[in-house]
């Protein structure tokens, strides 16, 4: 039976978005069919950003090791990566792990700040990177260049500075292209996604696999004395939020309410403010969130950067509830693949789409049928997994002795 070692920046409970969520949730259905699963994480990212919060490391599940990485050097050990594009300060204990047991996959998710690209080139074992985000073609991850509009050119020295990081300059360089090649499969969500990489020239074999959602128990979420629209997500620029506001001040037969917390969160209050319909929850706790899916009239994804593959969308499908997300890259096949709800490209459009789904009950239901139907389909936890060992086993077999590339 395989062992695997994931590898990634952030893991829970020292992480803040989805992809850390996905490893874990990963790792445990591995180890509940059998399989001994490591997990190396850089704690000194997490630090580096939150440097005032103290979390209690998680109860991991029988079959999962979690080694969560530090250098003496703190925070500047993620902050050498990012600059280098090499493991550096984290190198020495990386390697050590790879060589300590017969991993037969290394499996890497986020590694920007636990590795960076020369990382794909340790350990020999069969390799996989899970595509979370853009990192791989953008410093920012997020392919939305100045905070301001989607990239369709590199600018990337000037973009980081707007950003307020600092410039890469491995990225003008051979390191990423030669470090890409070590990977046997790259594991894009989307279509879309595996075509957006495949167009800057990187040499990446790249293939569809979806993703998962996995369903948990939800506590009971009392009833909201109007109906209401959901948004869920950070409160940033890129988020589209903006435009949701500017619709619901025109349209008081519904509340919006706004899940998350985020940079943008003083503009977007301001924005909204003299319509009390629109509420802003702040952060709220996954159990609770999950009530909210269930009595939304319609979940909202009015992203303007690309997603990748927001887990918002597959959280509505499981609760039955229908999405209305903006028409643009992997949020339109996701939507067109299942028939779970509305794309729209303007504020008219959404507008329009808030009142066919207020105001046809049957309508809603049958989205909503939909998208739960697809989810159930192809992105369940099981489902994933079960893709997910079947591209395992074939590259196991494929070339089962060869002397793998890896320092």
């Amino acid at each position: 039976m395989p062992r695997f070692c994931m590898i990634t920046t952030f893991y829970p409970p020292y992480s803040f978005g989805g992809d850390a969520i996905f490893v874990q949730s990963l790792s445990r259905a591995l180890a509940a069919r059998g399989h001994n699963v490591d997990v190396i994480h850089c704690l000194d990212s997490y630090r580096a950003l939150r440097p005032r919060t103290t979390a209690e490391p998680a109860t991991e599940h029988d079959g999962v090791t979690i080694h969560a990485l530090c250098s003496r050097f703190g925070t500047l050990s993620p902050l050498a990566t990012q600059q280098t594009g090499h493991p550096l300060l984290k190198s020495a204990g990386i390697r050590r792990i790879l060589e300590s047991k017969p991993f037969d996959v290394i499996h890497f998710h986020n590694i920007s700040l636990i590795g960076g690209p020369a990382l794909l080139r340790m350990g020999r074992a069969v390799k996989l990177y899970t595509i979370h985000e853009h990192w791989l073609l953008c410093p920012m991850h997020t392919l939305f260049r100045d905070n301001r509009e989607l990239c369709t050119r590199k600018s990337c020295f000037s973009c980081a500075l707007h950003y307020g990081r600092p410039p890469q300059m491995w990225r003008y360089g051979s390191l990423l292209a030669e470090s890409v090649a070590h990977v046997d499969a790259f594991l894009a969500p989307t279509e879309f996604t595996r075509q957006i990489h495949l167009d800057s020239g990187l040499p990446m074999r790249i293939r569809v696999l979806g993703s998962f959602h996995e369903q948990r128990e939800t506590l009971g979420e009392r009833a909201q004395l109007r109906p209401f629209f959901l948004y869920v997500g950070r409160l940033e620029k890129l988020k589209g939020v903006e435009d949701l506001i500017e619709v619901f001040r025109g349209y008081p037969d519904a509340d919006l309410l706004i899940a998350g917390e985020g940079a943008d969160g003083p503009r977007l209050r301001a924005l909204a403010k003299g319509s009390d319909h629109v509420r802003f929850l702040g952060h709220v706790e996954q159990s609770r969130l999950a009530g909210l899916y269930s009595n939304a009239l319609a979940v909202l994804v009015p992203s303007v950067a690309h997603e990748v593959f927001p887990l918002v969308v597959l959280e509505s499908f499981a609760a039955s509830t229908p999405v209305i997300a903006r028409n643009r890259g992997s949020l339109a096949e996701i939507v067109n693949t299942s028939g779970g709800g509305f794309l729209f490209n303007d504020r008219d459009e959404l507008r329009v789409h808030l009142h066919r789904m207020q105001s046809d009950p049957t309508l809603r239901s049958k989205l909503g049928e939909s998208g739960h139907a697809a989810w159930r389909k192809r992105w369940t936890l099981d489902v994933h997994l079960d893709r997910y060992l079947s591209i395992v086993e074939e590259l196991l077999a494929a070339e089962p002795n060869r002397d793998r590339k890896g320092a």
